[in-house]
């Protein structure tokens, strides 16, 4: 067995509860704003609609403050992979997809997760870069169960993603999480040594999952706001991301409103 790494935690089935109550407010929150999502709308206005979203539930929201972050939400646009800061300037167009990170701290605990949307009518290219992001995040998840190793997540994120060609982030990871939004370990979305190595999973390991891939070139760089990550081809991407619980059961979803059951 590998030794477990120095500060992850387990939690206990009463703490993955409250951490599931955490979840519901995230997922509860995107739900809305994907309605919200349309050609014309600013991204401005969808930090506002995820913050009044998340304190009407009596929660506070993860990211607002967060190392000097200035909102409530990550919704980075066309070729801004992740940590875009939203604007009232930033108005959303026709044929655009928008990643939108949502957090949120219910009773100490955070639920964390993200979606990609498709602004209006997407080119079938762009559509099919978020649902094949969507389904390597469900195969990720699908892998995460005790007994298992860290990079056996990597490892099935990649096989979906390979095939089609797209560009598939390294440098960002995924992450643990619980009553800090980043705690180890490190999660990635590569396995360059194949499944089955790094530390053993466990039940009570709580995960966010979270695939990021482009259309073109993984090459990316950060913009001068000291947050917005963008691929240096210009290329779109998409971004899909789930808090997840290791159970004896498998894995439960937190951040989704029937558990991952569908």
């Amino acid at each position: 067995m590998t030794r477990r790494p120095r500060g992850v935690t387990l939690k206990s089935p009463d703490q993955v509860a409250r951490m599931r109550d955490a979840g519901l407010v995230v997922a509860r929150t995107l739900d809305r704003l994907v309605a919200a999502v349309r050609p014309g709308i600013s991204t401005g206005e969808l930090d506002a609609i995820a913050e009044e979203s998340i304190r009407a539930h009596d929660a506070v929201p993860s990211f607002l403050g967060y190392h000097g972050f200035p909102a409530s939400i990550c919704a980075s646009v066309g070729p801004e992979v992740v940590h875009g800061i939203p604007s009232r300037d930033r108005v959303l167009a026709d044929g655009e997809l928008v990643s939108i990170d949502c957090g949120a701290i219910l009773g100490g605990w955070h639920g964390d997760a993200a979606v990609t949307v498709a602004v209006g009518d997407c080119d079938q290219e762009l559509l099919n870069l978020t649902k094949v992001t969507e389904e390597a995040l469900w195969a990720g998840i699908a892998a995460a169960v005790d007994g298992g190793r860290l990079s056996d997540i990597g490892a099935a994120v990649e096989a979906v993603v390979r095939p089609h060609g797209y560009g598939l982030l390294d440098g960002y990871t995924g992450h643990g999480i619980g009553t800090s939004m980043h705690e180890p370990p490190h999660v990635p979305n590569t396995a360059p040594g194949g499944p089955g190595r790094g530390m053993e999973l466990e039940a009570g390991l709580v995960l966010a999952i979270e695939p990021m891939v482009t259309l073109g070139d993984a090459e990316v760089t950060e913009l001068d706001d000291g947050w917005t990550v963008v691929t240096l081809d210009g290329r779109q991407a998409a971004h899909w991301e789930h808090t997840v619980a290791i159970t004896p059961d498998g894995p439960w979803v937190l951040t989704a409103l029937d558990g991952g059951r569908a």
